[in-house]
């Protein structure tokens, strides 16, 4: 008989562990573990191995910041060679942004690294925390030999953790993957599309070594853009030390360009080297430059196309390349190509991208394609 796998839990807070005080829920250190001993099918003899390490202080994922994803990321390093896979316990509010970074920090991942919680708390009679624990549990304990990714399971499914984004703040399935398939759905039978996952990446996948990039020190965010944009707020955004901004456009990647202004701005922070990345503000979709007149616009001044990426995906994109020190140029590169599966590259590009070449990476996706 097989050994039982082993998994470690790292619950960094958030709703799944709460507690209801007088002053509402809160999550309270030792509570989950207490929990899960008084809930026999925590201890069924199907479930893999596992082990609880908590943050101290539990959060709440809106209090998350790139300094918690490090600290998420070493506690998976520190452990790497003693689990076959791993478990983050998170809050929904901001677990896509924190799934985007882990996907681009662990580089030299080759286990599978879920992230999950729940809209009600596991105390609640009736709640979903249950079933996202277990199930989640259940396929790192079945299929940790074969999946090498970091993914959020939620309500069913199981998604690729750099496509995913929240999209309902009371609905059980509170998460979805617009523009890339589930790996995996769950209902009598757990089913993965192994088609669609990613294999270990080719480099080191024996190797019981995990590479971790802290992200925190650039300078990059995100800006929504709106009908009544002052051209003055954006330049004020994009004013130094900025490095990178995803640029949230409309459509497939439109922006008020017919104003002189507007472009000007555009224009004169891409000259300073700033990376602006532009994603489409639709859940579903992609962002192309190259359709429109007024993508063409921001094309020709020094925009580039984020494609189907998640504006969570292409700011942990952004965070990393410039943690890696690349010059605005290759980052400009590289936010256009797949490194760990967080983009589809439109097929009118093919092998290039909007500069006529692909800038090649010591590993990119092609590489953990099986």
């Amino acid at each position: 008989m097989a050994a039982r796998a082993k998994i470690l839990i790292v619950y960094t807070g958030g709703t799944v562990g709460m507690r209801k005080t007088p002053s509402g829920y809160r999550p309270e250190p030792g509570y989950l573990q207490q929990l899960l001993e008084q809930i026999p099918r925590f201890s069924d003899a199907e479930l893999p191995e596992y082990v609880i390490e908590e943050f101290s202080p539990l959060l709440d994922s809106s209090d998350m910041t790139p300094a918690h994803w490090l600290r998420i990321a070493d506690m998976i390093r520190s452990n790497y060679a003693a689990y076959d896979g791993f478990l983050v316990l998170h809050g929904t509010d901001t677990m896509a942004f924190a799934a985007s970074a882990l996907s681009f920090m662990l580089e030299d991942l080759a286990k599978p690294v879920i992230l999950t919680g729940s809209q009600v708390p596991l105390e609640q009679t009736r709640n979903d925390a249950q079933h996202n624990l277990l199930t989640s549990l259940l396929i790192l304990g079945r299929h940790h030999a074969r999946l090498s990714e970091v993914m959020i399971y939620f309500a069913d499914r199981l998604f690729r953790g750099n496509r995913t984004s929240k999209v309902s703040v009371d609905a059980f399935a509170a998460f979805d993957s617009p523009n890339y398939p589930p790996l995996g759905r769950v209902g009598i039978d757990i089913k993965i599309n192994w088609e669609l996952t990613l294999a270990p990446r080719a480099r080191q996948p024996d190797v019981e070594v995990l590479e971790v990039v802290e992200l925190g020190d650039a300078t990059v965010g995100a800006f929504r853009l709106f009908p009544g944009l002052k051209p003055r707020l954006l330049e004020a955004v994009l004013a130094p030390p900025v490095q990178g901004v995803v640029l949230e456009c409309f459509g497939a990647g439109n922006a008020p360009t017919a104003d002189p202004e507007f472009m000007k701005v555009i224009a004169a922070a891409t000259a300073r080297g700033v990376v602006l990345v532009a994603v489409t503000q639709p859940v579903r979709g992609s962002a192309n430059l190259s359709l429109y007149a007024t993508g063409r616009a921001l094309l020709d001044a020094g925009v580039v196309s984020g494609f189907d990426m998640t504006a969570e995906a292409a700011l942990a994109k952004l965070f990393y390349l410039f943690e890696k020190g690349f010059s605005p140029e290759r980052v400009k590169r590289l936010m256009q190509q797949s490194l760990v599966g967080e983009l589809t590259v439109p097929a009118s590009l093919g092998e290039h991208d909007e500069w006529g070449e692909l800038d090649g990476m010591p590993w990119t996706v092609a590489d953990r394609e099986g």
